[in-house]
Formats: C-alpha cells, sequence, structure tokens
C-alpha cells in the first residue's frame, strides 16, 4: 500500500522512517561492539575515580598493560586483543562498502593518494601532537587527569612492533568508525554538518573519561577539527595516519621520556 505517493512499511511507517530506524538500530549496534561500549565503561571508571578518596591526579591509567607474565603468552593475548578489536573497523567496511570504485568511497577511503595523505597525516600530527601533549600536561597541573602510564610491556623482541601495531589499531578503530562510519550514516539519518561534527566529537571524548576531564577537553578538541576537516575535504586516510603517528610515539617514546623527564611523568 501506498500513502501519498511513499511505501508504508510495518506499523504503518512510511519507508523512509523504516529506513532511518533501522540505520539508527545498526548504529547503536556498531558502537555497542566498539567505542559506546568503551564510551559507557569509560564513563563509569571516571565515577569511579571520583568517588575514591585518592585525588584523580593520583591515579593512574595504564593503556598498553601486560596481558600474562608468560612471555609467549602475552605476545599472543596483545596480538588477539589487537585482531578482535579491529573486527568492528571490518564490520563497518562490510556495511558500506560498494562495488564500483572506490570501494570504500563512502568512508572517504580511496587509497589514490598514499604520498598527499601520508605528509598531510604527518602535518597534523605535529600539529595535535604537540597540543595534546600541553592539554595533558595542563591536566595534570590542574588536577583533573589521571597519570597515563602508555604501557607497561617488558622489553622483549616483539614489544615495540606490537606498541606500533596496537598504535595502528587505534587509528583504525577510532578514526574509520567515529569519522567514516558515522559520518555517512548520520548524514543518511538526516542529521547537519555540525550536528555531526559536535556528537561525534563528544563521543571521541566519551571513551577516553577514564582518563579524567582533561583528556575528555583535549579529544573532544581534536574530534571538532579532525571532523571539520572530513566535512570539508571528505578524506580519511589523514587522520588515520596522523593518530597511528601520535600514537606510535607516545607509546614506543614513553619509557624514554619517563626516564628523562621523570617529574612530568
Amino acid at each position: 500500500m501506498t500513502n501519498g505517493g511513499r511505501g508504508v512499511g510495518p506499523g504503518g511507517l512510511s519507508g523512509d522512517e523504516t529506513s532511518r530506524r533501522r540505520l539508527w538500530a545498526e548504529v547503536l549496534i556498531v558502537l555497542g561492539l566498539s567505542l559506546g561500549a568503551s564510551a559507557a565503561y569509560s564513563i563509569v571508571n571516571l565515577l569511579n575515580l571520583l568517588t575514591q578518596q585518592t585525588a584523580i591526579s593520583h591515579q593512574t591509567a595504564t593503556l598498553n598493560p601486560s596481558q600474562s607474565s608468560r612471555p609467549t603468552f602475552d605476545l599472543i593475548y596483545q596480538l588477539m586483543g589487537i585482531f578482535f578489536a579491529l573486527m568492528p573497523v571490518a564490520l563497518v567496511c562490510f556495511l558500506l562498502w560498494r562495488a564500483t570504485r572506490p570501494h570504500l568511497g563512502r568512508l572517504g577511503i580511496d587509497l589514490t593518494r598514499p604520498g598527499r595523505d601520508s605528509l598531510q597525516g604527518l602535518a597534523l600530527a605535529v600539529i595535535i601532537g604537540g597540543g595534546g601533549i600541553a592539554v595533558y600536561l595542563g591536566g595534570r597541573s590542574l588536577g583533573i587527569t589521571v597519570n597515563v602510564i602508555p604501557t607497561a610491556l617488558d622489553a622483549y623482541w616483539w614489544t615495540v612492533p606490537v606498541l606500533i601495531l596496537s598504535a595502528v589499531r587505534a587509528a583504525l578503530q577510532e578514526e574509520v568508525i567515529v569519522i567514516g562510519y558515522l559520518f555517512a550514516r548520520l548524514r543518511e539519518i538526516g542529521w547537519g554538518k555540525w550536528r555531526i561534527i559536535i556528537a561525534t566529537a563528544v563521543l571521541r571524548g566519551s571513551y577516553h573519561l577514564y582518563q579524567g576531564v582533561g583528556a575528555f577537553i583535549g579529544n573532544v578538541l581534536m574530534g571538532l577539527l579532525f571532523g571539520w576537516l572530513y566535512q570539508r575535504y571528505g578524506r580519511l586516510m589523514p587522520f588515520v595516519v596522523a593518530h597511528a603517528l601520535i600514537d606510535a610515539a607516545i607509546f614506543v617514546g614513553y619509557p624514554w621520556a619517563a626516564a628523562t623527564f621523570p617529574a612530568l611523568f
């Protein structure tokens, strides 16, 4: 049956309304399997931190903890964690894959300009990295950010490669889902440009709340910049490159920085 030229779906809903509901269901499922769940855990973790007798500035958060005292099994657990964390990324690529090239064009991925994308990512990493350090140190001085320990892995032959893989995992998971996927789906749902940019930036900040309020603020600012640039240029890879470089520098460089500047770390 039709109603004013529009198809009517189950329950008397129009075809457009049914489609929007299905898209919302898909978005909630994807977020529930990935960064939405991380945001929920981070909010609860922040409440836990704030309700303890120890000040938040005297508490710590470890980003890459050891999973086993046995090096071989620690490596296996680390690789398994990285692999399964990327499954939601594979899911959104599957959902937005199209038959014609570029297959992942709806995610802003076409791999036609690797050199330019890499250079733009490097420039972003320098800008965001410097600003991120300033926000972190400011948060620590104000007592609203925990002491973040980027890695607690012992020094094995596989430690640096695993930390680099962890940085790439974080970059793919966050940028492909928060920028590429959510921008595509929220546009289809009918959201406007700034509504999408602000919502995704707040989501980015939310799943960093386990590091304290300072990390939330810094990541919201990063999300606003990334969202605005993506809305303007429509290319995802510079953000993936920038994010991977920033995290790799933090994860791998932390032991040296902690030894060289102990007062800051």
